[in-house]
């Protein structure tokens, strides 16, 4: 029964919110409550939500200190220069603005951490795509399919999972699997390359000499740099209104159903002054330098992360900006992000709350394992690669690593199958985890590129599936796997 109600209250959820009847904080509310008294655990609901509250609590406070810590290096400038990078790489080309959203997105992800690499990826591509009238469903999901493939790095939580749950070495597990990881990395590029195409042949695009005449005439810089909701975010809006009109090409209407909600005045392209007042150019080095130490210090895992973006946060405020009025401008102009995200974050922790101490989790992953032919048995390892995908995105990792993969590894350990060879198979469907409702950073993303949950899941999943599957099939086509 148990089973019946679990896989009942995700289908639910994600029927509700694809549809757009509830929106995201709501579903992963009322949802959970109406099945926790479906299961006659009512009265255990309290317990349940403040439970998962506390397992979330950590999360949520680095997800809003880093959306502060990034907010502010993105308004100082720290990012400028990949900015224009990947705009002279990409100049007005949709094919070529949605391969540097793949690349831009793999390489910021070497830091470990989802919802600094989509704040940054957003951050640099989404007046881009807006200038271009490029769906931004398109951003959202190769930016969480090329994260996905990247999550798998050892610092990245689910390789040491997998190493801590089956008391393994983390290099024996990732090092053998970077060849597949690889070309599923190959693939995505792939995909970003056709999907742009897609976008090119929709929209058309402008010649290098014309975009930097729009440029020019809107004296911006493509960088959403903590603009808020005040005066000036909205003169910059304002002042490039015109030029975020005029790119059109043959593939006639270039309007964007799929990927920008809410596209009115306020929601337009908001480029910055390249001298706007929150620059910080004299400073730049010493802010480089924090960010390097930062993340460096999160992969030595010198503090808890969450520590690591307070002290962080509180010193780039601190340094960049001594005055406390000016401290109170950028805490508030990123208020918005931090309120959302960390209102999204402790809604699923009703959710998550629910999923395991009504004991749904544990009874859908026995039924699942239960449900594996004992023909398969020796095949264990490319069966733990296909139900990655599924279970790594209804529930989450530490549900997975911790609670079913160590199942998975006793059943393929009776058909002689090596628990390396397991562990290196459950990474496989991170590409697809991602962008799961339960991934707090999915809500990272879909926020800052205001994009509806439920049109970046119905784009992404299956991009990301068939990721994830090309990932298993080049580790079996190696003998990695």
């Amino acid at each position: 029964m148990l089973t019946i109600l679990g896989f009942a209250m995700i289908a639910t959820f994600l029927v509700l919110i694809m549809m757009k009847k509830m929106s995201p904080i709501a579903a992963l509310v009322l949802i959970p409550a109406l099945f926790c008294v479906l299961v006659g655990d009512g009265a255990k609901l309290g317990d349940y939500v403040i439970e998962g509250v506390g397992n979330l609590a950590p999360t949520a406070a680095m997800l809003m200190f880093a959306i502060v810590y990034f907010g502010v290096m993105i308004d100082v400038g720290l990012f400028d220069p990949i900015v224009r990078g990947i705009l002279r790489f990409c100049k007005a080309d949709p094919m070529r603005v949605v391969v540097g959203t793949a690349v831009l997105a793999a390489i910021v992800s070497l830091d470990g951490d989802g919802s600094t690499t989509f704040m940054i990826t957003v951050s640099a591509m989404y007046p881009l795509y807006k200038r271009l009238k490029m769906s931004l469903v398109v951003m959202t999901g190769i930016a969480a399919t090329a994260n996905g493939v990247m999550n798998t790095l050892p610092w990245g939580g689910p390789t040491a999972r997998a190493a801590t749950a089956l008391k393994l070495d983390a290099a024996d597990i990732f090092v053998p699997m970077i060849p597949a990881l690889l070309v599923g990395l190959l693939f995505v590029f792939i995909l970003a390359y056709v999907l742009g195409l897609r976008e090119r042949k929709r929209l058309g695009y402008l010649s290098l000499d014309e975009a930097l005449e729009t440029e020019q005439d809107s004296g911006t810089v493509l960088v959403k740099a903590g603009s808020g909701t005040g005066k000036a975010a909205a003169s910059g809006a304002a002042a490039s209104s015109d030029s975020s009109g005029s790119v059109s090409g043959p593939g006639g209407d270039a309007s964007d159903p799929a990927g920008a909600p809410g596209d009115d005045d306020t929601d337009g392209f908001q480029g910055l002054d390249p001298n706007r007042s929150t620059l910080r150019p004299k400073l730049y080095w010493f802010n480089a330098g924090l960010t390097i130490a930062l993340l460096t210090a999160m992969i030595m895992e010198l503090l808890p992360i969450p520590v690591l973006f307070l002290l962080g946060a509180a010193l780039a405020l601190t340094v960049n900006y001594p005055n406390m009025a000016e401290q109170k401008a950028r805490i508030g102009a990123h208020a918005e992000n931090v309120l959302n995200v960390s209102g999204m974050v402790f809604a699923a922790a009703v959710f998550t709350g629910v999923l395991t101490g009504t004991g749904m989790v544990k009874s859908m992953a026995d039924w699942l394992v239960d449900a594996i032919p004992q023909g398969m048995g020796p095949h264990m390892a490319i069966v733990t690669g296909l139900l990655s995908l599924p279970l790594t995105y209804f529930m989450s990792n530490d549900g997975f690593y911790f609670g079913v993969l160590p199942v998975l590894a006793e059943a393929g350990a009776a058909h002689g199958v090596s628990p390396l060879e397991i562990a290196r198979a459950s990474l496989v469907g991170q590409a697809l985890h991602m962008s799961s409702p339960l991934v707090p950073a999915v809500y990272v993303l879909v926020g800052m590129a205001k994009v509806e949950f439920g049109d970046h899941t119905r784009f992404t999943v299956k991009w990301a599936a068939l990721t994830s599957l090309v990932v298993l099939a080049a580790g079996v086509l190696f003998g990695i796997i």
